[in-house]
């Protein structure tokens, strides 16, 4: 790890921290099993039926034709955790920017993970990149596997249980150690970029 710190320099990830828990998890549904462009150009189509609206708040998407949702691209299955998704933030099991901020990583990912089509990396990712959380290591992640066989010369992709188990050192950065994985798994492709 030492080694690839020094190549790819400090820690840098700025955390996203605009946007609601409903619309980084809308979003997160709209990207699943997706190609980002393709993603892009359904959540444009999808956020134009709300013309008075940056993202359409939890009430309005719930009163939204189910057809006019699928017109703007998303699946049946997608329809149906966006629909729970709403209900549960109107309920409040997705809570809101200020009670989130408060709760524990483990507090969140039991509350979000209740909602349909919304897993454990999924909020992971939202602890991470919207949250800023310091020690979150996603070890179901193909990146952060990928990047922990490359920076420690694996022949095999290491199991979840390895890396939870290695990364217990890393405590309580294993965001950083998770940004440095990942950063290991884009250089062995050519692909430097920065999250």
């Amino acid at each position: 790890m030492r080694r690839l710190i020094r190549a790819v320099g400090p820690f840098t990830l700025r955390p996203r921290n605009r946007r609601s828990p409903f619309e980084s998890l809308a979003r997160a549904i709209a990207y699943q099993q997706l190609h980002g462009r393709a993603a892009e150009r359904i959540l444009a189509r999808f956020i134009a039926l709300f013309p008075r609206r940056r993202f359409p708040k939890p009430d309005e998407l719930l009163a939204m034709k189910s057809t006019a949702i699928r017109q703007a691209g998303f699946s049946r299955p997608k329809i149906a955790a966006l629909r729970d998704l709403a209900a549960k933030t109107l309920d409040g099991t997705v809570p809101t920017n200020r009670v989130i901020r408060s709760l524990d990583d483990d507090a969140i990912v039991e509350r979000l993970i209740a909602v349909r089509g919304i897993g454990r990396w999924t909020v992971e990712m939202l602890l991470i990149f919207q949250l800023g959380r310091p020690d979150v290591l996603p070890v179901d992640d193909f990146g952060v596997r990928n990047g922990f066989r490359i920076v420690y010369g694996l022949g095999t992709m290491p199991t979840r249980k390895k890396v939870l188990q290695y990364g217990e050192r890393w405590k309580p950065y294993r965001t950083a150690a998770s940004w440095y994985l990942w950063r290991a798994a884009d250089r062995a492709k050519g692909n430097v970029t920065v999250l």
